[in-house]
């Protein structure tokens, strides 16, 4: 579910094309790390921003061109200068809430937004009308309103063969069993992990 979501993000929504460059906003998460592996496949220069220099580190494997820690420095700031000041042309934003500004802060003309969550749990403040300036788009995205239509079906399906060819990798940060589902609660919410956090039952 995480590669879909993040090939709708990218593709369906996003339309992304080679070249152009992408910022997935929580890039050690598990839609961020499909998003990663997916829009560098795809030809595209990959930013990706994560709450540490450490969860950066280990997204450099999967295609991160370029790391932003949003801990210590400006997302925007850092967006801009390493596009010369262009600003990115897609956003593939799993966090909502204060991180959204930045993400249509961040970017070019013509840039969309895909917004697939509201992980941050905040309200969504967001002044439409700086958009039009740029001609700008922000899409909300939820593919579970697709996931019966054989679009999905197909889609889903081959990035299953990728994934079993080992074309695409499913990241398992750590498990736990079921009885200790607050602990792993508890070790998502410290942010520390990359990828799926996972209970055993």
């Amino acid at each position: 579910m995480p590669f879909g979501t993040a090939h709708e993000c990218l593709f369906g929504a996003g339309r992304l094309k080679a070249g152009e460059t992408v910022l997935v906003q929580a890039g050690a998460g598990a839609v961020g790390l499909a998003a990663i592996q997916l829009a560098k496949q795809a030809g595209a220069t990959v930013l990706a921003s994560a709450s540490s220099d450490e969860r950066l580190e280990r997204l450099t494997p999967f295609g991160m061109d370029h790391g932003i820690n949003y801990q210590r420095d400006d997302l925007v700031e850092q967006v801009m200068k390493l596009t010369g000041g262009k600003g990115v042309d897609l956003v593939v934003d799993p966090v909502g809430g204060a991180t959204l500004p930045g993400s249509l802060a961040a970017l070019g003309y013509r840039g969309r937004v895909s917004l697939v969550g509201n992980a941050g749990r905040e309200p969504m403040k967001v002044d439409v009308g700086s958009l039009m300036g740029g001609n700008r788009s922000l899409t909300g995205v939820f593919l579970g309103a697709e996931i019966m239509t054989d679009r999905v079906h197909n889609m889903i399906q081959d990035l299953i063969e990728k994934a079993a060819r080992g074309e695409l990798e499913v990241v398992i940060d750590r498990t736990f069993p079921l009885s200790e589902a607050a602990a792993a609660h508890a070790y998502i919410e410290s942010r520390q992990a990359v990828g799926r956090v996972l209970l055993i039952p």
